[in-house]
């Protein structure tokens, strides 16, 4: 257990604890939330269970496809990016053997 004093008033004191799962824990510990309410949510649905079956199915369909535009968006993105900087990196390492040739010339010549 950790204690720190606060500015605004001197001499009070705030204990922390530090978890040992941390974020992990927290993760964990929220889908657990988000699975146990779906699942109170189905039991207690004012719907019969068909209407409710078919509506979280066209829901998830819409979710995947939604995810999967997304991925392919990003992918999109993220070649693009690739690409460019394949093209900055190629025209530096151009720069950089121009210089090299260059400044081999200049000590050939300072040499003969």
């Amino acid at each position: 257990m950790e204690t720190e004093g606060t500015p605004e008033k001197p001499g009070t004191e705030i204990k922390t604890m530090d978890s040992p799962r941390g974020p992990a824990g927290f993760a964990a510990g929220l889908v657990v939330g988000v699975v146990l309410g779906a699942a109170f949510a189905l039991l207690f649905a004012p719907e019969q269970g068909e209407k409710t079956r078919g509506r979280l199915r066209r829901r998830m369909r819409s979710l995947r496809d939604d995810a999967l535009d997304t991925l392919d968006h990003a992918g999109s993105r993220t070649r693009k990016e690739l690409n460019r900087r394949k093209r900055r990196l190629r025209a530096e390492l151009e720069r950089i053997r121009e210089r090299a040739k260059e400044r081999a010339r200049e000590a050939k010549e300072d040499l003969g």
